[in-house]
């Protein structure tokens, strides 16, 4: 019993013992960290070519910007094709007159899909092809453009052509139904006739009935305007051009659309018949190579004609200015004119030609072709496209590293260096002769040096090999054979003498040896006079030219 007591007292303090052993508190759960905020979506971007400055083909750049919203009344755009026209050209070079300060996003008009729908616009749905019309900025992936700018494309019409044809062929239909008041039987002379607006305005003109066109091209073009409707192609850079219109039709042509400006204004104005109209729409004259040519333009500016109303009077004429640009408030007479031209289109009376597709990173191979004056129809660029190689023969824009031809006053100033150095020459050897002479007294006085020269150095190869100083003459018998056995032995690694070493290359070069005689020839002794010195200096003169 007691060790069964003692069993259980022993058990029972035990268990105390347990109870009263602190139990470690369990670790507290890590507290949920808080949720990140959600990353803000980042901004949509689109490939932009933006024009950085007023210059050459290097001041335009593709670059992301961001993609713009519709806003009320307007549409967005997902850009297919957009059109390349003369007037960002002149944009680039700082000429024309509705100039935006840079950086600017230039394009004029494009062909695309609409992918969004601003407020209050009707009669256009989402998915639909439309044709873009605005003052800047159509050189995109995506644009929004008032409603009011946008026309559905006919269902048979390429993107291409849709780009193709606001411009061109609103600024000729203006021109020539407007301002022209294009009728049967008249004539009409078109500049530029493989351009945009000249192909347009070809096309639109060949709508009336017998209307006769003279159009201006180079050479190779020519097949091309003809087959496009010009009866008489003129090549302007071998001929004058009003000479052969003359030639045609004595009394001249009823209009002139004229986008050169200049001393071409003042010929357009006396080709023009009676009753007769000529249109100016540019100054093609004023763009020359890739950057602005200050020359250029004050030529053009100083050729253009002053026209007084009382002139005009007295000879029946009128002069007219267009550029679409300045239509701007102008939104129903746009619409009413490009819905006639959509409607010629589906009659199969015009179509725009394509010259050629280029990426948005071509956009400088895009200005050549047609600053060069390579194109014939419309340059087109697109966002899809992707860029090439060009092909072999082709020419390559300038590169902004390329160097620049000198200035004038540089090329003057080498010249003159360069007619000075050679003025220089030319009197050398008139004064040969003269100098002959001295050149021998120098080539004695030479060969002294180089003998005493010797001297020096046989006498430092004595003092050497008898061990005294250098300025001491040794006297020694035996140092003096050993110096002597030392300078023949240093004389048998020489060359060989004078004499033989002319005799050999004689041998070996004749032609060298006929000029030895010939300058020896020239070479007066000191003591035989000079019987005719005139003469002589007649002959190095003669020689000299």
């Amino acid at each position: 019993m007691a060790e069964g007591g003692d069993a259980a007292t022993v058990a029972h303090e035990a268990g105390n013992a347990v109870q009263e052993t602190p139990k470690a508190e369990p670790e507290k759960a890590a507290a949920p960290a808080e949720p990140a905020p959600p990353a803000e979506p980042a901004e949509p971007t689109v490939r932009t070519i933006v024009l950085t400055g007023h210059g050459g083909y290097d001041k335009l750049s593709v670059q992301q910007k961001p993609q713009p919203k519709a806003g009320k009344g307007e549409v967005l755009v997902r850009v297919k094709a957009a059109g390349l026209n003369f007037s960002e050209l002149m944009v680039r070079q700082g000429l024309h007159d509705r100039m935006t300060k840079p950086p600017v996003v230039l394009g004029m008009e494009a062909a695309g899909v609409i992918e969004e729908l601003g407020e209050d616009v009707s009669g256009l749905e989402v998915g639909q092809n439309v044709i873009c019309l605005a003052q800047t900025g159509m050189w995109r992936e995506i644009v929004a453009v008032p409603a009011t700018n946008v026309f559905i494309m006919p269902e048979e019409m390429s993107y291409e052509e849709g780009a193709a044809i606001p411009l061109s062929y609103l600024t000729a239909y203006f021109m020539l139904f407007d301002f022209g008041n294009l009728r049967p039987g008249k004539s009409l002379l078109v500049h530029i006739a493989a351009g945009g607006v000249g192909w347009a305005a070809t096309q639109l003109a060949k709508t009336v009935d017998n209307v006769t066109i003279f159009g201006t091209a180079s050479a190779s073009k020519h097949d091309a305007i003809k087959e496009n409707g010009v009866d008489h192609p003129i090549d302007y850079r071998t001929r004058d051009y009003a000479e052969e219109i003359k030639n045609i039709s004595p009394k001249g042509v009823d209009v002139v659309l004229d986008p050169l400006g200049g001393a071409d204004t003042s010929k357009g104005l006396q080709l023009l018949r009676p009753m007769g109209k000529i249109v100016t729409y540019g100054s093609a004259n004023m763009v020359k190579g890739e950057n602005r040519n200050l020359m250029k333009m004050a030529k053009t500016l100083w050729q253009s004609t002053s026209v007084s109303p009382v002139s005009l009077v007295k000879t029946n004429k009128a002069i007219a200015g267009f550029q679409l640009a300045h239509l701007t408030g102008e939104i129903e007479l746009v619409r009413s004119a490009f819905q006639d031209i959509l409607n010629m289109y589906k009659d199969g009376k015009i179509k725009p030609r394509i010259d050629s597709v280029w990426a948005f990173e071509q956009v400088a191979e895009a200005m050549q072709q047609m600053n060069e004056r390579r194109n014939i129809g419309k340059v087109i660029l697109s966002p899809e496209k992707e860029p090439t190689k060009p092909a072999e023969g082709d020419a390559a824009p300038t590169s902004p590293l390329k160097k620049k031809k000198p200035s004038l006053f540089r090329r003057l100033s080498k010249r003159a260096s360069r007619s000075k150095d050679e003025g220089e020459k030319k009197d050398e050897v008139k004064n040969a002769k003269k100098e002959s002479p001295i050149k021998q007294e120098e080539q004695e006085k030479a060969d002294d040096n180089k003998a005493t020269n010797g001297h020096v150095q046989q006498t430092k190869l004595r003092a050497r090999l008898s061990g005294g100083d250098p300025n001491i003459e040794d006297t020694d018998k035996q140092t003096e054979e050993k110096v002597d056995e030392a300078v023949k032995e240093e004389k048998k690694d020489e060359a060989p003498a004078e004499e033989p070493e002319k005799i050999e290359v004689a041998v070996e070069n004749p032609a060298e040896t006929d000029d030895a005689k010939a300058a020896a020839a020239d070479v007066v002794p000191d003591d035989k006079p000079v019987e005719n010195e005139e003469k002589a200096d007649g002959d190095a003169s003669q020689e000299a030219n």
